[in-house]
């Protein structure tokens, strides 16, 4: 178990140096983010009552798409080098490696956009209890589009021209997610309940954390192979 642990942290620590290494891929999601959300009052108009509204649903597509983004880089430099195939072959159980990739990008892609998303949403002008619960559904639901979004990076990352067959394998599976979040943002901004939203995302989360890895370790044996 102590092993097991080690080789996690060890695969954490690699991926994250990469990253920071790669200032560039790094930022990428994050300005796309920013920049996709800043300009809807520019495109759309800037009165507050309309940026009220469509608030929720603008901050939560420019995740999905940022986070979708980034995917491609999960497993893509691992797959050129060689390093994938090492690690498919280590001791350790392959979903547990998997895992400690997921967080990974999450890390350099999901949590960069959780702490900018309440700068953006008070641009869009959402009221507090609003900034709240969609700090909270981009707290459940990013960790969810990496999860969910590794799975068909996997099975993509021997094509050579992957991207288009990543995006339509991956983005059915985000609409719940989409539907749910935005749904308990909105009903925070009228001042209604949203936990029902946010256990169904919730559940989500927990179901993903179960299958993903074992589903993300599958599909790279099968790319492998």
């Amino acid at each position: 178990m102590n092993e097991l642990l080690r080789a996690f942290l060890a695969l954490l620590q690699r991926d994250l140096l990469l990253a920071f290494r790669h200032r560039g891929e790094l930022v990428n999601p994050l300005l796309f983010f920013m920049i996709v959300v800043t300009l809807f009052p520019l495109g759309v108009s800037p009165e507050e009552a309309l940026l009220r509204k469509i608030a929720p649903g603008v901050i939560w597509i420019a995740a999905l798409l940022a986070a979708l983004f980034s995917l491609e880089n999960m497993f893509r430099s691992d797959f050129d080098d060689g390093a994938l195939e090492q690690i498919a072959l280590s001791p350790h159980p392959l979903a547990v490696l998997v895992l400690a990739k997921v967080l990974a990008h999450w890390l350099v892609s999901g949590l960069p956009m959780l702490l900018m998303a309440p700068l953006l949403a008070l641009f869009l002008a959402l009221p507090t209890p609003a900034v709240y619960a969609l700090e909270i559904t981009l707290l459940v639901g990013t960790p969810l589009l990496s999860l969910i979004g590794a799975i068909g990076v996997a099975l993509t990352v021997g094509l050579r021209r992957g991207g288009v067959l990543l995006t339509l394998l991956v983005l059915p599976l985000y609409i719940p997610v989409l539907i749910f979040a935005t749904n308990a943002v909105a009903a925070a901004a009228a001042g209604m309940p949203v936990e029902g939203q946010l256990y169904f995302l919730g559940a989500l989360l927990v179901l993903a954390l179960t299958l993903a890895p074992l589903a993300t370790a599958a599909a790279l044996r099968i790319s492998l192979s």
